[in-house]
């Protein structure tokens, strides 16, 4: 696209637990993202129906009580809550980039589903790998998972919070041009003020670095925390502790790493909207291109597999045997054999 566009990072809580309510505010959120003038919008890590913060505050039996209630409020490609937020999109001619529990079959995965702003999906891809206690209610993705796909806005691409910290899952992504990323956050509300803090500074700077090494824009949509969840969660002093609502940090990077946009305290809802001109990143790539004319391909190189790697496969899916000269078998073998058992 060219010239300068606006893009819109959503900073908000989800209806938590509440598959309707929050596809419903993510409506209202794109509606207002495209009266904004924004091209793009972006939704932090599991926004619908909202991150699974038990699994950090309590043992995993404690948590087993919420199970069914996240399952039956994790959305499936093709439902409803799909159609509704592909419809927003194309009412308002703008990308969306949703960070949702995405319900397949039995299991859920921490997925992030890319629209047009006509409507029709681009990608539908999962977090490769959950973090820590997350693998306790999430599972995996494969190397499929990680592309950068062309738009009409630019080439964009998507991870979701820690994978953030993965260098070769971050290099894999550098090397496919991408221009504008989307990184997907659930809240920096955890723990904060603690020996270990996943606190702002940390996966702030995460970001930060994402747009500096791989010289694109980054949109980092970070969720709050309300009121309503902690009371929700935090049944006991010791876990009011570990959780603070607010926690919202979204911000916008440019590709020199310099942030871009006004942002919001971290207990307010909104949108962080920032203007991004894609011709920035000649400059910012003429000084250091790691996955290109700053790389040392004798020296270190990535082993990258994008295949998909499902569960099971039928025999539909394998190649079909065929004869010997079908194989390559070099002509006339297969006839000279005929000619010996005849």
């Amino acid at each position: 696209m060219s010239g300068p566009f606006k893009v819109a990072a959503v900073q908000a809580a989800p209806v938590f637990l509440d598959m309707a309510a929050t596809t419903k505010k993510a409506v209202a959120l794109i509606d207002e993202a495209g009266k904004a003038g924004a091209k793009l919008v972006a939704f932090p890590e599991t926004w619908l129906p909202g991150y699974p913060w038990w699994i950090w505050l309590a043992a995993p039996a404690h948590g087993m009580a919420f199970v069914g209630r996240y399952h039956a409020n994790s959305p499936m490609a093709g439902g409803p809550e799909d159609k509704a937020i592909a419809d927003a999109a194309r009412r308002n001619r703008i990308h969306v980039v949703l960070g949702l529990s995405e319900k397949v079959g039995g299991s859920l995965y921490m997925a992030q589903w890319i629209y047009g702003p006509d409507g029709v999906v681009i990608a539908r891809r999962k977090k490769l790998k959950p973090t820590h206690v997350e693998r306790t209610v999430f599972g995996e993705g494969d190397g499929s998972d990680l592309e950068v796909f062309d738009t009409a806005i630019g080439r964009i691409g998507a991870l979701c919070c820690w994978e953030h910290l993965q260098p070769l899952t971050k290099y894999a992504m550098y090397s496919m041009n991408e221009q504008i990323h989307i990184a997907s956050w659930p809240s920096f509300s955890l723990y904060r003020g603690m020996a270990y803090a996943l606190g702002p500074e940390l996966n702030t700077a995460a970001s930060q670095m994402y747009a500096a090494e791989g010289q694109c824009f980054v949109v980092a949509s970070c969720a709050t925390v309300s009121d309503e969840m902690v009371e929700m969660l935090c049944d006991a002093p010791d876990k009011q502790m570990f959780l603070k609502a607010g926690g919202g940090f979204s911000r916008v990077f440019g590709p020199d790493g310099a942030p871009i946009g006004d942002g919001l305290p971290e207990t307010k809802e909104g949108l962080v909207i920032a203007e991004m001109d894609l011709g920035m990143i000649s400059i910012a790539k003429s000084a250091a291109d790691p996955a290109g004319h700053y790389s040392r391909p004798d020296v270190t190189r990535l082993l990258l597999n994008r295949r998909p790697s499902p569960r099971v496969m039928s025999f539909e899916d394998q190649p079909r045997e065929v004869s010997g000269d079908q194989a390559g078998m070099p002509a006339g073998v297969e006839d000279s054999r005929r000619r010996a058992v005849g």
